[in-house]
């Protein structure tokens, strides 16, 4: 479990950084061009372009979570099972 939580947390500070980088290069790529381009509107153009980009970028992370996940399933599944079987008093 302590491995699925390490992986989602880098998988989220790996995506949220992309979107501050994307919105940070937008806000100052328009004033180097003398546009002025609001915070938000760079902070909402870098979650739009983010959000494909992380996918692609970061899919060893995310794969990563996936199995995670499918591990944590597989347990609870085994345990559900277990306790289903010693309920109805198979051993």
């Amino acid at each position: 479990m302590t491995s699925l939580i390490l992986a989602v947390v880098l998988y989220s500070v790996a995506r949220i950084a992309l979107v501050a980088v994307i919105a940070t290069v937008i806000f100052f790529g328009g004033q180097a061009v003398n546009v002025d381009v609001p915070p938000l509107v760079a902070a909402v153009f870098g979650v739009l372009i983010a959000l494909p980009l992380g996918l692609i970028l970061f899919k060893s992370l995310r794969l990563k979570v996936n199995d995670q996940i499918a591990q944590v399933d597989a347990q609870r599944s085994a345990q559900r099972d277990d306790l289903q079987a010693r309920l109805r008093g198979e051993d």
